[in-house]
């Protein structure tokens, strides 16, 4: 090789403009920090969590790290909020493809979150990757988004069957029953219920022995937060019984996680305890005596009897590791939350997220349909010949199920199932989670 041909294998100069171009649109983007702080105070021992922060997509490949938080909350023995914690994480991941790149993972991931004995639980999951959030939710736990600016967003609903009137339209339109309870003279008492079985929720994991109107499918929200970060406040009913989505947010903006934790639980504590006060002051004061008891035994078994499990989760920009700390001014926090403004509670808080450039929201989806939320091709084991069921993800030989295009199970008349398998115990629940009476013929017009 003579000399003049040494300049020649040379590497062009590329200006610095073409190199922030090709850097923006390969989207190399530093992933944020992740914090978290955990605080819970046990009365019925039935509240479950989990915290995964250094879980991968790929083993062994740090960049394709994700985290994952979640918080259980039992009924009626702890024994489906123990499972749930220990299987579902691995239920939601066996649903993805395998070698997926991490767009088309977080594509999937909202639907491989559908895959879901007495007991039952509610579960509230979120998933973390990147500036990505994905939530799934049943039941009444809540997490919501605070962000800069003092913005409050809800990222689940509420499946109280009091305070959602469009499950209780499809609990009732497949054949079941809401009400309250009904005691000695007629009196009706409590929460609205779903009857057969009584329980207060219209969605949960477990719960068998209710009868098929109580369905494990779960609304699913995905959004993706700008490089100025946000917080995430997910806690069991125990908190938000006390505490509106606002309250919640102010009582600890400012504070690292661990604490900011802590106190959410001090004061739904508090806030329980001092109304209480505050209502036997004022009914004894009118000399009111039995509803001074009638009252204070209703806020105690909302809150002091309930179980209180709060998960806190600073979602921060790389170059600003220490979230900058909000002025607080001094005064009494309880006294401030109770008696100020309320007008944005739990129901009022906007569900529409925070500003274009703040929050985009990727996908959201709440049906209980399970052939809108799926489609037909759910994961089989095709190796095994068996399928996997679409809801409680076990393995099963298809003649044990209800598969694509089986031909009508519920009615001679129905038309065939176009969904993905279902196992023989949740194909019971097929027809509630439609909204549709079993047995009765669909009409086609």
């Amino acid at each position: 090789m003579n000399q003049t041909e040494v300049p020649q294998m040379k590497a062009p100069l590329v200006p610095l403009a073409t190199l922030i171009g090709r850097e923006l649109r390969n989207e190399k983007i530093e992933k944020p920090f992740v914090k978290y702080g955990q605080a819970a105070l046990a009365k019925k021992g039935e509240d479950y969590f989990l915290i995964k922060p250094d879980c991968q997509r790929i083993p062994g490949n740090a960049s394709t790290s994700f985290s994952v938080f979640a918080i259980f909350d039992g009924h009626n023995g702890v024994s489906a909020a123990i499972f749930t914690k220990e299987s579902l994480l691995n239920n939601v991941l066996s649903a993805i493809p395998q070698g997926a790149s991490r767009d088309e993972w977080l594509q999937a991931l909202p639907r491989a979150l559908v895959a879901g004995e007495t007991s039952g639980t509610t579960v509230t999951f979120v998933v973390i990757d990147g500036w990505t959030v994905t939530v799934a939710s049943v039941g009444d736990s809540r997490c919501i988004l605070d962000t800069q600016g003092g913005i409050v967003s809800l990222l689940t609903v509420d499946h109280r069957l009091e305070e959602n009137a469009e499950e209780r339209e499809r609990v009732t339109a497949s054949g079941g029953e809401v009400g309250r309870l009904n005691v000695f003279g007629g009196n009706e008492v409590g929460p609205l219920r779903c009857w057969p079985g009584g329980l207060c929720l219209s969605r949960s994991i477990g719960d068998t022995d209710v009868g098929e109107f109580i369905v494990p499918i779960p609304h699913v929200k995905q959004v993706k937060l700008s490089n100025a970060g946000g917080r995430l406040i997910i806690a069991s009913d125990g908190i938000w019984d006390a505490l509106t989505s606002d309250m919640a947010a102010k009582s600890c903006r400012g504070l690292p996680t661990e604490l900011a934790a802590k106190l959410v639980v001090k004061v739904t504590s508090s806030v329980v305890v001092y109304i209480i006060h505050r209502e036997w002051q004022c009914l004894f004061w009118l000399n009111m005596n039995i509803c001074v008891c009638s009252s204070q035994e209703a806020l105690r078994s909302r809150g002091l009897k309930d179980d209180t499990t709060c998960l806190v989760v600073d979602i921060i920009p790389s170059d600003h590791p220490v979230p900058a700390p909000t002025p607080r001014k001094k005064q009494n926090v309880l006294s401030s939350l109770i008696f100020g403004k309320k007008a944005h509670d739990s129901m009022k808080t906007s569900n529409k997220l925070a500003a274009v450039g703040v929050v985009e929201e990727l996908f959201e989806e709440g049906s209980a349909m399970l052939a809108e939320r799926l489609g037909r091709d759910f994961p089989s084991n095709a190796s095994s010949g068996l399928f996997r069921c679409a809801v409680c993800q076990v393995d099963q030989p298809p003649s044990d199920g209800l598969s694509v295009n089986s031909g009508p199970y519920f009615s001679p008349t129905s038309k065939p199932w176009e969904g993905p398998f279902l196992c023989a115990n949740c194909r019971k629940k097929k027809d509630a989670m439609e909204g549709k009476r079993p047995g009765i013929p669909t009409v086609i017009t």
